[in-house]
């Protein structure tokens, strides 16, 4: 059997599960192993003692561990915390242990200290949280909010955990992985902010599987946003991003978008979930060949940039907001900090969560800076200082519609584009020649901001006004679309002209890659901020250098000056359904 050689920017791992582990022999084992070895080369496995009411002796983990170790592969130890302690089901989802009932406390100190005995390394599966409402908990939590409660409770128990790893091994590397479901963190008592200093490394799940038919509203974008954000939660110590194959058996292609977008975010590990599902699957051998691909890109590939969006710790509104824009096209840069430094950053309501928020956006923006703020953010600090900022104001109302116009302050250019269905949006109201709507909707004889812009001391602050539901962001025409991707890249060398259901990934040395989501060909035009000869297929070498020079800033009527901007070219690049593209700036 062939046996591939180690990729050049990131390991592959596979998560060896607890079920499978119960029943497998050597010869089993040995005969996954050999599956593998035809088309990806594994470089490490997680293997698991608990999952559920099944535990792995130690005498089957340092087996199974043996039999990983004679074929060259790293091993390590893993943990799924859910349970049945003494024949008693609590209030919880997902059966996860109660940290507040000392017999489940007992239970999971019991296991840690048999996989520690037999690892060096330890990592959680995304089950290390708690929803429990058993008595115990309501008892316990006081006046706390649930929230809080849990917060305390597992930062604390956090700490115990990792300490009695590392007593009985001292050479232990402690990982936590978090959950694709980023914005419930601190109601199940994820909490980075606190663990993120107690575990030695986190981890990333990146498994966004189909974002329609699940009760959870993941968006594809999310498997290259999450390891962003982790990455600037606990820089150096991401371990990597964990995929799983559910859903992409009737469509390969989410199986291929899960790791690319894990892989482009930087993850330095990809994690198969799991060793067994996988025996047999046909979606191994496609993937050795697209892992290649990505390998070779990556090699060529700096550091990721985007728009900084601020994301601080236990912020909670606005759910899942920057993954849909990142489907239209605008690179994300999550960050638990305020970044002062950056062109421009995103303010949703999230971020109202930090109570310096106001005070910081105002300082920002009167020292030059570009800030985006959402009508959540808006709504959430609105008798916090943000009226003196801007004249727009919420009326409480709403309105449907599909057309729209585009008059950027800066330009005498006006556009006006239909789009295919109609939109619900607030409405807001605001002054005329105080604030400028660069990107408005019509509807009969009134129109009404999407985007309006503010200049304020030297900078600018843009209020975007997004859907009511976030998911019609997707049947904006592409004229708009295109509006909106200028402001949230600016001090950024490109940008997407593009319909809904792109991702763009940028980074520090003009070279970037487009993914799209369309099920037919389609053109995405790749605007080009400064002079540029044109763009090259890294892959093929195919060139595209026929261009369209965009609008230039211009005075508008008496005014006697322009904000000055780079000149902007727009090449149309042809896209493959489902396709990845890896391009460069000649």
């Amino acid at each position: 059997m062939g046996s591939f050689k180690k990729f050049d920017n990131f390991k592959v791992a596979a998560y060896v599960f607890a079920y499978y582990l119960e029943t497998a022999d050597e010869a089993e084992i040995q005969r996954g192993i050999d599956y593998y070895k035809q088309y990806i080369r594994l470089d490490k496995v997680y293997i698991e003692n608990h999952r559920g009411k099944v535990d792995i002796p130690q005498d089957k983990l340092r087996l199974a561990k043996a039999v990983f170790e004679k074929n060259g592969i790293e091993v390590a130890g893993g943990i799924t915390s859910t349970q049945f302690v003494n024949g008693i089901r609590k209030p919880t989802y997902y059966d996860t242990f109660c940290y507040t009932d000392p017999d489940h406390r007992k239970e999971y100190l019991r296991i840690v200290r048999e996989l520690a005995e037999v690892f060096d390394e330890i990592i959680l599966d995304d089950f290390f949280f708690t929803a429990c409402r058993c008595e115990m908990c309501i008892e316990a939590k006081g006046d706390r909010s649930w929230s809080q409660y849990r917060l305390d409770m597992m930062e604390s128990f956090s700490h115990e955990v990792v300490d009695l790893a590392k007593s009985v091994n001292p050479s232990m590397n402690f990982i936590i992985k978090y959950p694709n479901w980023h914005e419930s963190y601190q109601e199940t008592g994820y909490n980075p902010e606190k663990q993120k200093d107690i575990f030695d490394m986190v981890y990333s799940g990146t498994e966004t599987r189909e974002p329609i038919y699940t009760e959870q509203h993941l968006q594809r974008y999310q498997s290259y946003s999450l390891v962003r954000l982790l990455e600037n939660i606990a820089p150096g110590r991401n371990g990597g991003g964990w995929i799983d194959p559910f859903g992409s058996y009737q469509n390969v292609n989410n199986w291929f978008e899960q790791a690319n977008l894990t892989l482009l975010a930087k993850a330095p590990e990809l994690m198969l979930f799991n060793f067994s599902e996988l025996v047999d699957s046909v979606l191994v051998p496609p993937l050795g060949v697209e892992l290649r691909r990505i390998d070779a890109f990556l090699g060529k590939a700096g550091s990721p940039v985007g728009l900084s969006a601020w994301e601080p710790y236990n912020g909670d509104g606005e759910d899942q907001l920057y993954n849909y824009l990142g489907m239209c096209g605008i690179p994300i840069e999550p960050t638990p900090e305020f970044r002062a430094d950056a062109p421009t950053v995103l303010f949703t309501q999230s971020t109202a969560h930090a109570e310096d928020a106001v005070e910081k956006l105002e300082k920002y923006v009167r020292g030059g800076g570009n800030a985006i703020i959402t009508v959540g953010f808006l709504r959430a600090v609105y008798d916090k200082g943000i009226k003196d900022m801007t004249s727009v104001r919420l009326t409480g109302r709403h309105v449907l519609g599909d057309e729209y116009m585009l008059t950027h302050s800066n330009y005498t250019d006006m556009h006006f584009a239909k789009g295919r269905e109609k939109v619900l949006f607030e409405i807001l109201s605001y002054k005329n020649n105080a604030t400028n709507s660069d990107i408005t909707l019509l509807a009969g004889e009134q129109n009404f901001p999407i985007m309006t812009e503010d200049n304020y001391a030297k900078g600018r602050l843009f209020i975007l006004n997004v859907p009511e539901n976030y998911a019609d962001l997707y049947k904006l025409p592409c004229e708009v679309i295109r509006g909106i991707n200028k402001h949230l890249s600016m001090g950024q060398r490109v940008y997407l002209d593009c319909t809904p259901k792109y991702n763009l990934f940028s980074h520090d040395n003009e070279v970037f890659a487009i993914q799209s989501y369309h099920p037919m060909i389609d053109t995405c035009r790749v605007v080009v901020r400064g002079e540029c000869r044109g763009l090259r297929d890294i892959e093929t070498g195919e060139t595209f250098t026929d261009f369209l020079p965009l609008a230039r800033p211009a005075m508008k009527s008496d005014a006697t000056t322009i904000i000055e901007e780079p000149y902007e070219y727009s090449f149309p690049v042809r896209m493959e359904p489902g396709s990845l593209r890896f391009l460069e700036l000649i």
